[in-house]
């Protein structure tokens, strides 16, 4: 039986206590009108969810474009916890670490899983490091990259972890592959009502997880297919009525599984070539430790030259010559110029804004 949105598990737990309707209002009340910032936002998004509508309004993080308010129904987000729970076990009862601002999606989703499959939530303050101070043992957590990069000497105490907002570099995931925590990367929108399918990142443990570690599995009840420009369309009718078409060209694995290739709008035709920056960025995070991205100029006889812009003071010259000696970088991979800026521009959640840090080297 599907649960529906109003009602609560009654194995439920926010940091150890149990709760039913009434008694969570009043602690998002005392929340918004006690709480620090963090809490304040938790508590306005559980008197959202407590309220008589079926739906809630939900902010885009503005990674590809400027920030919107969508309205999204609460009974497909719980389907979206339903899918999660079947995807990793998650039973009644289970620990569950929030650490996530509630302000986005993926913030939200996590009080949502809570609320319908009965987990024990305990919520920290969003930060860099939520692990430091940590000393007990969770089934789950999501994280962003930066959060899991200052956590990986504490992962022992999680046993599965999600990461998203931002990708995964090859670097990071290097250093995941002597932890016993099962972690994976997401995709997904607020549009999706969070991710809809997942890629594994360390502990493979058959040949087949190794050879197609590279691909996204969706999760049930999730549908996907190509479009005339190779990019991703979304079929999920418990999450939203009608197909979700993407801007992100995938190769397709199987009907279930897809490799993420970048944004159709950062395509750079450079000499007849086509160039996905995503790609080149996984290869080149091996070397740099800066923040950083590959992106274009306009060349008279190329058409697009490729350039490589980090954040901060670089010897470009040290630079170059490293990049040369990548054994996986093919040669038309390697960016024709190197420029730094002082300071990206990024989003409130923390995501790279490409254009409008480019209009920063005119």
């Amino acid at each position: 039986m599907i649960p529906n949105f109003n009602k609560i598990h009654n194995r439920f737990k926010l940091n150890g206590e149990h709760y039913n309707q009434n008694t969570l209002k009043q602690v998002a009340c005392d929340y918004i009108k006690e709480g620090l910032p963090y809490q304040k936002v938790i508590g306005d998004f559980l008197l959202d969810w407590l309220n008589d509508n079926d739906a809630v309004s939900v902010t885009t993080s503005g990674s590809t474009g400027n920030p919107k308010l969508l309205t999204l129904k609460k009974q497909s987000m719980v389907h979206s916890a339903l899918a999660t729970g079947d995807f990793f076990s998650l039973k009644p009862s289970n620990s569950v670490l929030h650490c996530l601002p509630a302000k986005f999606i993926a913030g939200k989703m996590m009080l949502v899983r809570a609320l319908i499959l009965g987990l024990e939530l305990d919520l920290v303050e969003p930060n860099s490091q939520p692990l430091l101070s940590n000393k007990k043992a969770y089934d789950f957590c999501a994280m962003v990259p930066l959060q899991l990069q200052n956590s990986i000497n504490q992962l022992s105490s999680i046993k599965s972890l999600i990461v998203g907002g931002a990708e995964v570099s090859s670097k990071l995931q290097e250093n995941l592959q002597n932890t016993n925590c099962n972690i994976y990367e997401t995709y997904g929108m607020t549009e999706t009502v969070t991710h809809i399918a997942v890629k594994k990142l360390n502990n493979f443990t058959s040949l087949r997880e190794g050879v197609t570690k590279q691909s996204f599995k969706a999760l049930p009840n999730i549908n996907i297919k190509k479009d005339n420009r190779d990019c991703l369309v979304i079929s999920a009718p418990k999450l939203t009525d009608e197909d979700i078409v993407t801007n992100d060209v995938v190769e397709l694995y199987s009907e279930d599984s897809f490799k993420l290739l970048g944004r159709i709008d950062n395509v750079i035709n450079s000499g007849g070539v086509k160039l996905f920056p995503e790609q080149i960025e996984k290869k080149l995070s091996t070397i740099i430790d800066e923040s950083f991205f590959v992106s274009s100029k306009k060349d008279e006889s190329l058409g697009e030259s490729l350039i490589l812009v980090v954040e901060g003071l670089v010897d470009s010259d040290v630079l170059k010559k490293a990049i040369k000696n990548l054994k996986n970088l093919d040669t038309y991979e390697i960016p024709k110029e190197i420029f730094s800026i002082p300071q990206f521009v990024t989003t409130n959640s923390g995501k790279l804004q490409r254009k409008q840090t480019l209009e920063l080297l005119k």
